[in-house]
């Protein structure tokens, strides 16, 4: 049994260490870890894991290190948990370890939570286990979309969902950063389903001619290109790469134009992130949780989570249009893919599935 360790200060040294499991405490379950999704959003997860407490989910025993977060599926390999029993499958948020205990509450037909203490305070979003066996949203057959897509197409609908029903002003345009990477896809997707707004990628020249061809996006430009964006009327800038001197760019670019300024991931993690004084509207930092919940309460939580299913299950089938899972085991094929989404050195048509 092994965990992949990070070094927290230095997220390009990585780690194996053996882990032999102790004895299951009373009350919990052992799960084992199938396989996951490896993604720029799990970078999001360690170059924020201080300032957002992602690093608090699955602690080391050095303070030095930690465990990143992954999506994907674990079957239960030992339990003590009221509710969940032995061989359950489920969908959640694993760290890159073999194995890893959880202490199980609120346990039913569909779901338990995990009650760890060092998860207590914690978004409920990522404390959820979801049994496969009851799962409305899961599908066998697009098991590998559904560990690439299903959180960050959460967050893209989320954010679709602000943008367009909140009560806000309401653009009729959107420029995405960083608009090659899953979750803007998955943005681009839901706003292309409305009919009703442009929409403006923002990308790497290298990235161009891919976004060109899947026709999610009314028009492809270049960072590069950004300080002579133009866009039809009420505009929102949606940013994924967490550059400042771009988001300077297309700050002063739209001037009045621009009506929202949200921020969601650092793509560039290791780019300048020195503030930089921006005109109005200032960027405000989207958190999907807290969102999510907020919305629940307007709408009431059966109606947010059918609009939510239903638009994942379309979107799930529509990705295998423009994304090509990846398999790969064992440790160095680990190694590997953490060290290639650190450097952006998968091609965005590539969704990387690891086991061990």
């Amino acid at each position: 049994m092994a965990d992949f360790l990070i070094k927290r200060g230095d997220l390009r040294t990585t780690k194996w260490v053996d882990a032999a499991p102790g004895p299951l405490a009373a009350g919990a379950a052992r799960l084992k870890v199938e396989s996951f999704a490896l993604t720029a959003n799990n970078v999001t997860y360690a170059s924020f894991g201080e300032a957002m407490g992602y690093w608090n989910f699955f602690p080391a025993p050095d303070a030095a290190w930690g465990r990143v977060p992954v999506w994907g599926f674990a079957t239960v390999a030992a339990s003590k948990a009221d509710g969940v029993p032995v061989g359950a499958r489920v969908y959640g948020y694993l760290p890159i370890s073999h194995t890893f205990d959880v202490t199980p509450v609120r346990a039913g037909a569909q779901s338990f939570m995990d009650g760890a203490a060092n998860r207590q305070g914690l978004a409920p979003i990522y404390n959820t286990y979801i049994f496969t066996a009851a799962d409305p949203g899961y599908d066998a057959k697009l098991e590998a979309e559904q560990m690439l897509f299903r959180p960050l197409f959460t967050t893209g609908f989320m954010i679709d969902d602000c943008l367009m029903e909140s009560g806000g002003p309401v653009p009729e345009t959107v420029v995405i950063s960083s608009a090659s990477s899953k979750t803007a896809l998955a943005l681009a997707h839901c706003l292309k389903t409305r009919g009703q707004v442009d929409t403006v990628a923002l990308t790497s020249e290298g990235n161009r001619a891919y976004l060109e061809k899947l026709g999610l996006y009314a028009r492809v430009q270049t960072y590069s290109e950004a300080e002579r964006l133009h866009a039809r009327g009420l505009t929102a800038y949606v940013d994924f790469l967490g550059r400042p001197s771009l988001t300077a760019d297309v700050h002063n670019a739209l001037r009045d134009r621009l009506v929202r300024s949200l921020v969601i991931g650092v793509t560039d993690w290791e780019g300048n992130r020195a503030p930089i004084a921006l005109p109005d509207p200032q960027p405000e930092f989207f958190f999907v949780p807290t969102y999510a919940a907020d919305r629940a309460k307007v709408l009431g939580p059966d109606v947010l989570n059918a609009r939510l299913a239903a638009a994942t299950k379309s979107f799930l089938k529509a990705s295998r249009a423009f994304i090509t899972p990846e398999a790969a085991t064992g440790q160095a094929a680990i190694d590997a893919a953490w060290l290639n989404t650190l450097d952006a050195n998968v091609p965005p048509s590539k969704g990387l599935v690891l086991s061990f």
